[in-house]
């Protein structure tokens, strides 16, 4: 495989005609012109087309997108349609997480229950319908209940959740089979997410209001819709079984006891440990400060619903510098080194926030508008730095044959920690009697937030000090594995399946 900068080298020769004479600089600007194109030919050449095309779709379009659109329009709902204070929204949140922290079962299901041969197209289509059908009913609905409410966002909720394990399945496999490119492959991800999240961010609030919030979450029904579409083209051979209950059950034995044997390893439960309590500790105190800043009543700032979605598409902007960022400078760094800078900054980054509800920004001579415009793209990158190698880490955890099941565990025990963070932050909310109409107390949550966030630093010899292109998971486990030794049987019964088509041609 040719090397990037060589391969940016010739694309630049070709665009600029090979002209004799040509200025340097020219010829530097073409090659970085093409460097992203080279880069995503590169990825489907090596990874396949189709897998970096669901890669988009899904992170793009379904956690891009659809989180983004999602974040703004449900507040809006919340607050202006079914109208309940910002402590109890926090608390119903949390259900929203539930089909997250599920994710090592959808994880078994599709590494050991295939769908006629396929272990991954039909869970593709089914959170799609699912998705598409649970939006389509919270849209439509009028005088829709509180309880009805949560149970159609919990379904979409779901069908991300599952769309997400599945297509993690495909890059932790990759990442496995080729190790060196995944922090491209995350790389590729954060590209997409934060491409989708500038999207829906740029368009929520003119949708919110024009359509109102509830007419506005009827969009959500095409990201899922396309992912309909990626059951059916995505590339996945089928697999070919016999004594199919035998095989499932002995899968499913070997899934559970790989992951049971895996986490017990100190190089894997360690890490995954710092990571929870690096989200656990960071509480959420955002529907607090959301309600405050979409308050009318001076001298609350009152943002506008088209100022708001445009802020967060600012911020979107900003997390893909946060990608670009990480990708160019920090990916070789080692893992505990950039984790603790990462946390660092964002533990003094939310001073900003903390600025801000105290109006310190008005006596600085900063209107609001300008600050959180800042403040909001500051986090954005940070936040983005500090994720990026925690879901490297995470694929340099799972061991071969069951990466989908042991990556949705450490996804579910990412999920348990944001959780928390919500629970937490909806009862530090509650206890500091923040409400819908009274804030005398909203900065007292933001600082014991900020406190928590680094707090964190003295977990951070929990993570290892090995690259980011390092194979982290002990060699004694990848060769014992279970559930490695199934695939690898399964794909030589593929392989004489297919020879032996190939000399009746």
């Amino acid at each position: 495989m040719l090397d990037l900068d060589e391969d940016a080298a010739m694309d630049a020769d070709h665009l600029v005609g090979e002209e004799p004479g040509l200025p340097s600089q020219q010829r530097a600007w073409a090659a970085a012109v093409m460097e992203p194109v080279r880069w995503v030919r590169m990825l489907c050449r090596e990874l396949g087309a189709t897998f970096v095309a669901g890669v988009v779709l899904v992170y793009g379009l379904s956690q891009g997108f659809a989180g983004s659109f999602f974040r703004v329009a449900s507040d809006y709902y919340w607050k202006d349609v079914q109208q309940v204070q910002p402590a109890t929204v926090q608390f119903l949140s949390v259900f929203f997480y539930v089909p997250w922290v599920l994710k090592p079962l959808w994880g078994v299901m599709t590494d050991v229950f295939p769908v006629h041969g396929y272990r991954r197209r039909p869970y593709f289509l089914f959170s799609g319908i699912l998705g598409t059908v649970s939006a389509t009913i919270v849209a439509m609905a009028t005088g829709l209940p509180v309880s009805s409410a949560v149970l159609c966002l919990v379904g979409i909720s779901t069908a991300v959740a599952i769309a997400d394990v599945t297509i993690d399945a495909c890059i932790a496999k990759n990442s496995i089979d080729k190790p060196a490119l995944a922090p491209d492959m995350q790389s590729l991800c954060a590209f997409s997410s934060s491409l989708g999240a500038l999207i829906g961010y740029a368009t929520s609030g003119m949708f919110v209001h024009h359509l109102g919030a509830q007419g506005a979450l009827g969009v959500m029904a095409i990201p899922p819709a396309t992912v309909v579409f990626l059951g059916f083209f995505i590339y996945e051979m089928k697999t070919y079984q016999h004594s199919v209950k035998e095989k499932v059950l002995n899968k499913v034995s070997g899934a559970v006891k790989g992951m049971v044997r895996t986490i017990k390893y100190p190089v894997v439960w360690k890490p995954s440990l710092y990571m929870f309590l690096s989200l656990a500790l960071s509480i959420s105190t955002h529907e607090g400060q959301f309600y405050w800043y979409t308050n009318k009543t001076p001298p609350n700032p009152g943002f506008s619903q088209e100022f708001v979605g445009l802020v967060h598409a600012i911020g979107a902007v900003a997390s893909m510098v946060g990608v670009f960022i990480y990708h160019k400078w920090l990916k070789d760094y080692p893992f505990r080194s950039i984790l603790f800078y990462a946390q660092l900054l964002y533990g003094v980054s939310g001073l900003l926030d903390l600025t801000f509800v105290l109006r310190w920004n008005l006596a600085l001579g900063v209107p609001d508008a300008s600050f959180v415009t800042l403040e909001e793209c500051v986090s954005r990158v940070v936040g983005r730095v500090r994720l990026m190698p925690m879901m490297v880490l995470s694929t340099k955890l799972c061991p071969p044959g069951v990466e989908g099941t042991f990556f949705a565990l450490l996804m579910c025990i990412d999920s348990l920690g944001m959780l928390a963070a919500k629970a937490g932050g909806a009862t530090v909310l509650r206890a500091l009697h923040v409400t819908r109409t009274d804030f005398g107390h909203l900065w007292l949550a933001v600082l014991l937030r900020n406190v928590l966030r680094l707090a964190t630093l003295g977990a951070i010899f929990l993570v290892p000090t090995a690259d980011q292109t390092d194979v982290l998971v002990p060699r004694e486990l990848v060769a014992s594995s279970p559930a490695a030794v199934a695939d690898d049987e399964e794909e030589r019964l593929q392989l004489a399946m297919l020879t032996s088509h190939t000399d009746e041609v």
